[in-house]
């Protein structure tokens, strides 16, 4: 049994014991009921990934950004050249990407891994990457599938390893990060494919190209999952190896071995969400242990969390990836927590029950 099959077998439902307590724990708080919003039900949720009541603070965390190349970018998807891949996984190892900033503001660790970059990798002197290469990159998944299924299933243990690790080092919530030039188009054909929306909805600009660029990857995205459709059929490892990318099928290997080990997984934007709707369709039960970080720009990002049930934490227009998004939600999700185990009920505090069903 591979590390994503054992962990997907270990995923059990939330304690809805410890979060009916800490609902209740709410209204006794001192504050109007239901007052604090969006704070009360992840609070409530967290409890039930961790099992106690009041929750434990997430913390620490750590975001693992999983990097790999497509195929697919020889037909132009993308303006943005190949070897961008590698040079950015060398700027996070250094510490001088978007994510690495977020993530120090927060206080989490940034995990580089390399799960299929087509070239090597300039690692600076003393920093540290993750070898975990499964192939140099995709094939190009208009005329043949992407990956071997054996390939999509290495990838999946990549990720359910790093979240075990992750875990097992003591970390408390998990951040997704992803790095690939070009994997805005496999991400939106599988979005495409498991939502049953049509390219045209889903697919984005991705780096920023134009209108005629964007027609062209909607078309390519049209008939890759036509392609895929006829030779894998409506199997969900089948359509992960036909479509996605190493770095996707990782991801969703990281939110199932996240979940198995019931902490938090903090889902960024439309590459993250891919992940998640294949950990959905080949974990189940996984999706209870993940929270939307924000809403991507890109439309597939909106798309594939209204299928998944998730509501986003924060929106602020954001379209980087790397984990950026789902970064910024962590302060927010560990306040939820410190609410539950910090904040005074009226009785501890000698206040009138009453004074929660008046307006401030």
């Amino acid at each position: 049994m591979g590390t994503f099959s054992d962990a997907a077998g270990r995923i059990g439902p939330l304690d809805q014991a410890a979060a009916a307590e800490t609902a209740r724990h709410h209204d006794r708080l001192t504050k109007p009921k239901g007052s604090l919003g969006r704070l009360e039900s992840l609070g409530v949720q967290l409890a039930g990934i961790c099992g106690s009541c009041p929750p434990s603070v997430p913390s620490p965390a750590a975001v693992a950004v999983f990097a790999g190349d497509h195929g697919v970018l020889s037909e132009g998807v993308s303006p943005w050249p190949q070897e961008v891949t590698a040079q950015m996984v060398a700027n996070f190892c250094s510490g001088g990407a978007a994510i690495n900033v977020l993530a120090r503001h927060c206080g989490a660790e940034v995990v580089v891994v390399d799960v299929g970059v087509a070239s090597d990798i300039p690692v600076p002197d003393g920093a540290e990457l993750i070898s975990a290469k499964v192939r140099r990159g995709t094939r190009n998944f208009l005329v043949e599938d992407a990956m071997t299924k054996d390939e999509a299933i290495e990838a999946l243990d990549v990720g359910a390893s790093v979240a075990g690790t992750l875990v097992s080092k003591g970390m408390r919530a998990l951040v997704t990060g992803d790095m690939g030039i070009g994997n805005t188009t496999p991400s939106a054909a599988l979005i495409a494919v498991v939502t049953g929306r049509p390219p045209e909805e889903v697919a984005g600009r991705g780096t920023g190209i134009n209108d005629a660029d964007l027609a062209h990857k909607i078309e390519v995205i049209a008939r890759g999952i036509e392609r895929a459709k006829r030779e894998s059929g409506d199997d969900p490892l089948s359509l992960l190896a036909s479509l996605g990318g190493f770095e996707i099928a990782a991801l969703a290997g990281f939110v199932a071995g996240g979940a198995a080990a019931r902490v938090p997984v903090l889902i960024d934007g439309v590459i993250a969400a891919a992940g998640a709707l294949v950990a959905s369709l080949l974990a189940p039960g996984c999706v209870d242990y993940c929270i939307a970080g924000h809403r991507s720009t890109e439309p597939g990002s909106s798309i594939a969390l209204d299928h998944l049930g998730l509501d986003p934490v924060v929106d602020l227009e954001l379209r980087l990836g790397e984990g950026t998004g789902a970064c910024l939600a962590l302060p927010v999700l560990q306040a939820a927590a410190k609410i539950s185990q910090e904040m005074a009920t009226f009785d501890s505090a000698g206040v009138s029950e009453k004074a929660g069903t008046l307006d401030h």
